[in-house]
């Protein structure tokens, strides 16, 4: 029953993306004549007014359809409503407002969770070296001890927020070769101690082990502000780490591709943050929308991002699109793609998790 929650919340995730289409092309006043979650077979479909709903068999994702290239519409092809007679601006409304639609819902999702289970904290502020990893590190040549609580650096404060080791982390990657003023509490006593991060690769590092100065735990916001600000933090963080995570991707995928998870692997992953703290599933839902807002904003055929990329062709080249054909066929090559790459996302995590339980397929 744990993947349920996980389940629903793709499921919801999805509604959200295809409302964000749906909603920006009927406030412009845009023809649109289906709109569906999943693809496949037909489950359910209801005959709207002017659009036919319909929930499908495969939940890999949803499309709203306009009348365009239906056959059997009765609309005339010269009508000013149909989506592909409307000015470039209106269409990449249309076309990235389900993009936006999901960064929006992450953010309310963050800030929802500020609100009902509180902001993590610890009682203490500042981070806390645990171990010295080398002798010769540039944390042992500093002076710095395990159990040493790190209050500042170069000016810096770490507060009571989770975010501390995160911080305190990027700024000695910032700062490879270049010397840090720590400001340092170290049984009861503060000293100040200026080290000298190793640049390996571009990217500072003292060779210590950090913690919290206690155990985490969630408190109550004092008011809406707070809630709003760290909502805020949140989202820009989780946004920089899937930015960093796809860019990481894409400059040496040799050795992250295996990293890559599918449906599969997102619902078990889900289902066991369900399992070990329900209120996980505010962070795995805004992670999830965030994800799928950046990787639909990509510049490749079948996503919202190639859409954009035809329309700016467009606009580069007065107003003139590039023949219907060869768009539809990059599109439809694009959407093979990623429904073979769905198939085999879907065979690979569920073998992963089969020899993670002990058994083996035969």
């Amino acid at each position: 029953m744990s993947a349920l929650p996980a389940i629903a919340v793709l499921a919801i995730l999805i509604l959200v993306h295809e409302l964000g289409h749906f909603m920006a092309a009927r406030v412009q006043g845009i023809h649109v004549n289906r709109f569906s979650i999943g693809f496949g077979p037909v489950l359910w479909k209801y005959q709207g007014k002017q659009t036919e709903y319909a929930l499908r068999a495969i939940p890999l994702g949803g499309y709203v359809g306009f009348p365009d290239d239906d056959e059997d519409s009765d609309i005339p092809p010269n009508d000013p409503n149909l989506m592909k007679n409307r000015p470039i601006v209106d269409r990449a409304i249309v076309i990235s407002a389900g993009v936006i639609a999901n960064f929006v819902f992450a953010y309310l999702v963050l800030l929802v969770m500020t609100l009902s289970v509180g902001i993590g904290t610890v009682d203490q502020p500042g981070v806390r070296i645990t171990k010295i990893l080398e002798p010769n590190a540039p944390a042992a040549v500093s002076g710095l001890r395990s159990g040493d609580i790190i209050l500042a650096a170069n000016g810096t404060k770490f507060d009571t927020s989770l975010t501390t080791l995160d911080r305190f982390q990027s700024l000695i990657a910032k700062n490879a070769n270049q010397t840090v003023d720590l400001q340092v509490m170290r049984d009861g006593k503060m000293l100040q101690v200026p080290i000298l991060p190793d640049g390996e690769a571009g990217k500072g590092r003292i060779g210590v082990r950090l913690d919290f100065t206690g155990k985490p735990h969630r408190r109550a916001v004092h008011n809406i502000g707070e809630a709003i600000d760290n909502a805020t933090q949140s989202f820009e963080r989780l946004v920089v780490m899937t930015v960093q995570g796809l860019k990481q991707l894409a400059t040496n995928f040799q050795n992250t591709a295996s990293q890559l998870s599918g449906p599969v692997a997102i619902v078990a992953m889900g289902s066991e943050l369900v399992k070990s703290d329900a209120a996980a599933l505010f962070d795995f839902t805004a992670i999830i929308s965030i994800n799928l807002a950046i990787i639909n904003i990509l510049p490749l055929p079948a996503l919202d991002g190639g859409q954009l990329v035809f329309l700016a062709i467009e606009a580069l080249r007065g107003g003139k699109p590039l023949p219907e054909e060869l768009q539809n066929n990059v599109m439809q090559g694009g959407v093979v793609i990623l429904l073979g790459l769905g198939v085999v996302m879907i065979f690979k995590d569920s073998f992963n998790l089969l020899q993670q339980s002990g058994l083996s397929p035969l």
